[in-house]
């Protein structure tokens, strides 16, 4: 297992080690395949706790696929290796991005979606640092590229994001500029859900996460807060997710 950090190569240019991710589920529609979502799960889990919820849900119509992140060294746990999308250190204002394994998180959701048949709707949603996963995916699409600088691929419909953070906030103004890319984050739906008692990502970081959106553009970005919910998630949560994706990714009224 490989981490997700950047090392030198000669003549001091920066390269990308590899990294290995883990098994991948997919759960498949129950009926019309309309739309796909890649679902992210948080640090330390995979692929299959999400991909058995996510099969329960009243959403026919999607397929969902969920992978599992790579184990690597996190800094937060003291360089003990876990299942993770990113390296963290600690959740704070001045806190470190860990750009690199971001682009590499976001290239592998992309490259899920990439065979997807090209009339299905496409989204990516998560929990935790899956939901940072999926929110740093929406300012890449709205860019239309990595902070690498290399070309963003998905024509993502739909980004979902339960009790996570934005990563790069301080800097996603550079990011987000010019007319297509105002057009693209204008364009792009945005569910943020937050429990009032999370303990492990702050509310605040979900409500200045959704603010610091807002400001930037993505001006279809609604954020719902629940009152003694800490970090994980709950069937009110989950219905309000059903409804939100069923009417964003135009699913409602359609034949199962």
């Amino acid at each position: 297992m490989s981490f997700a950090g950047p090392s030198l190569a000669s003549g001091g240019k920066t390269v990308r080690r590899a990294i290995e991710f883990g098994r991948t589920y997919v759960v498949k529609p129950k009926g019309k395949h309309l739309a796909t979502v890649v679902w992210l799960h948080g640090l330390g889990d995979n692929g299959s706790s999400w991909s058995q919820l996510l099969e329960t849900l009243p959403l026919p119509n999607i397929k969902w696929i969920c992978p599992t992140a790579p184990t690597q060294p996190v800094t937060v746990f003291g360089g003990f290796p876990s299942t993770a999308w990113f390296d963290v250190g600690n959740l704070s204002e001045d806190a470190p991005d860990d750009t690199v394994g971001l682009d590499a998180a976001a290239a592998h959701v992309a490259n899920l979606l990439s065979t997807e048949p090209i009339d299905i709707r496409l989204g990516i949603g998560g929990f935790s640092m899956g939901a940072a996963t999926a929110m740093y995916s929406a300012t890449c699409f709205a860019a239309g590229k990595y902070s690498d600088g290399s070309a963003y691929p998905a024509n993502l419909s739909a980004i979902v994001g339960l009790s996570g953070w934005l990563p790069c906030s301080k800097t996603l103004s550079k990011k987000i500029g010019g007319d297509e890319t105002a057009r693209r984050a204008a364009s792009l739906p945005i569910l943020l859900c937050h429990g009032k008692g999370d303990d492990v990502v702050p509310y605040k970081f979900g409500e200045k996460s959704s603010r610091v959106l807002v400001s930037n553009g993505f001006q279809d970005a609604t954020f719902k807060a629940y009152n003694g919910l800490g970090h994980y998630t709950i069937p009110e949560e989950m219905d309000e997710v059903c409804a939100w994706l069923t009417s964003k990714l135009g699913l409602g009224g359609r034949s199962p």
